[in-house]
């Protein structure tokens, strides 16, 4: 019988003030460093006290992986499940008019530099990924970063992944699943964006659910996309759909959202990306309910090309 799926919960919106999202809180408050460290304390107490073992996090996220180090440490409990990533530096330095964020590099240098903090998640640490692994930067071709995550791999008891994120995130699927070094594949747990609007990984299917790691979803919502806006008349009958869903199973809409991707993927674990108690608690609603095949399928009816999907995102403002 196949493992179920089970909602972790994703560090970005705790490791830094800004992410690519659309605004809800109309309320502007001057950030607080130690504030925010507070919050995020508490947002990482809560989800473990409401039941959940798996984090992933990113030195890309700000202080997120630096929270969670401390924290998992602090907690001393082996059924923590955490994953990391390599590639991305945060550089906004908390300034919400920075304007630039983050800096991509997928070299053999940045991989051995951020190993160095990120191997403190241990001994909680089982997923190791390369951050946005995408065609332009070569990584997947780069033998000697290759070579140095399976390194990896053998002297930590590391299961090694990689993200996506973009129109092509099949594409980069398919030429990381022959990734083969001393015979055996490479890549064994994929973090990709999947949802009602862009389902496009779901051509490979079978395949990300063989994994001997978990298949992660990310963006279960769109950011933000899929919860009822104004700005987005053509989805007003998608927004409509969801709302009846959600009366139907008495959850938020957001719960909605996670519950397709969960019984679509079977056994994924799919990322909430809360930063506060309360859309953590209403994000695990969806645990409460299950779609019929049905109610998956008419969701499933309102996807989009990935193309318009990630056009659509690129519009999207940091918040």
């Amino acid at each position: 019988m196949k493992e179920k799926s089970k909602i972790g919960f994703g560090t970005a919106a705790i490791g830094r003030p800004l992410y690519i999202n659309l605004k809800q809180n109309k309320e502007e408050e001057p950030f607080s460093l130690p504030a925010f460290k507070a919050n995020g304390l508490e947002v990482l107490e809560d989800a473990y006290n409401k039941g959940i073992r798996f984090f992933d996090t990113s030195p890309g996220y700000g202080i997120a992986e630096e929270l969670l180090v401390d924290w998992v440490h602090q907690k001393n409990d082996p059924s923590i499940v955490v994953s990391t990533k390599w590639g991305y530096t945060y550089v906004a330095n908390f300034n919400p008019d920075a304007t630039q964020h983050e800096v991509k590099e997928h070299s053999l240098n940045k991989l051995n530099e951020q190993w160095i903090f990120s191997k403190k998640l241990a001994p909680n640490l089982k997923i190791y990924q390369i951050h946005s692994a995408t065609l332009d930067t070569g990584v997947l071709e780069n033998e000697a970063v290759l070579r140095r995550l399976h390194e990896l791999k053998i002297e930590n008891g590391l299961i090694i992944g990689l993200t996506t994120t973009g129109s092509n995130q099949v594409e980069v699927l398919k030429k990381a699943l022959k990734i083969e070094i001393d015979g055996e594949k490479l890549f064994q747990s994929y973090q990709c964006t999947f949802n009602v609007l862009d389902q496009s990984v779901a051509i490979l299917k079978e395949a990300l659910q063989e994994l001997e790691g978990p298949f992660i979803i990310k963006e279960a919502l769109a950011n933000g996309r899929l919860i009822p806006n104004d700005n987005y008349s053509n989805y007003t009958n998608l927004y409509s759909f969801m709302k009846v869903l959600a009366e139907k199973h008495q959850v938020g809409i957001d719960a909605v959202a996670l519950r397709y991707c969960m019984d679509y993927f079977l056994g994924a674990t799919v990322l909430s990306g809360a930063n506060n108690s309360e859309h953590m608690a209403s994000n695990l609603k969806a645990d409460t309910f299950m779609l019929s095949t049905s109610e998956v399928e008419q969701l499933s009816a309102f996807g989009i090309s990935a193309e318009a999907y990630w056009q659509e995102r690129k519009e999207l403002a940091w918040n």
